[in-house]
């Protein structure tokens, strides 16, 4: 089989199973959560994304990876877990805390979709190989990453509920 069909059947069924892991087992928990504890949570989950200047290690990656990507990539991934340990630091400032959640969730979303076009772009599925031990990170932590991102996003946009938005009050009484 063509290495870029095993990344691929790789990559999709690391979404399925992160999918059904987060829906089962964390959706449910989060969604008991006050709204700024499970950000919180999500945050924290997030902090680690230093990890992904691994890309950028000589000899955790082979000499083949595409540069571009690994580079793109490996800094990408540190910017949105410097800013989701800004969350976690600036807990106790709440608008502060809301600045560094949106910020860490959009750079985030952004970057991993970037990745992705920037892998396609530079072929990277046939040289999936050189990812050596970083391959894990785009299999499993990245569907992971991008899931829990489309979920703090939705949340973000998504009223409170027991909230009114302010042009549906009637101001008359």
């Amino acid at each position: 089989m063509l290495p870029q069909i095993i990344f691929l059947i790789h990559l999709v069924l690391g979404y399925v199973a992160c999918w059904l892991v987060f829906s089962v087992y964390l959706l449910p928990r989060l969604c008991a959560m006050k709204r700024m504890e499970a950000h919180r949570l999500i945050a924290t989950f997030h902090s680690f994304r230093f990890f992904g200047l691994v890309f950028i290690l000589p000899g955790v990656v082979g000499a083949n990876l595409p540069v571009a990507f690994a580079t793109f990539a490996a800094y990408g991934d540190f910017a949105a877990g410097v800013l989701a340990l800004l969350a976690l630091f600036s807990v106790r400032i709440r608008s502060l805390f809301w600045f560094f959640v949106i910020a860490f969730n959009v750079v985030g979303a952004a970057d991993i979709f970037l990745d992705y076009v920037h892998a396609i772009r530079l072929g990277l599925p046939p040289l999936a190989g050189q990812l050596g031990a970083a391959y894990v990170i785009p299999i499993l932590y990245v569907p992971m990453l991008m899931i829990t991102h489309i979920a703090a996003l939705y949340w973000l946009v998504r009223p409170q509920a027991g909230t009114v938005p302010v042009l549906l009050t009637d101001r008359s009484a």
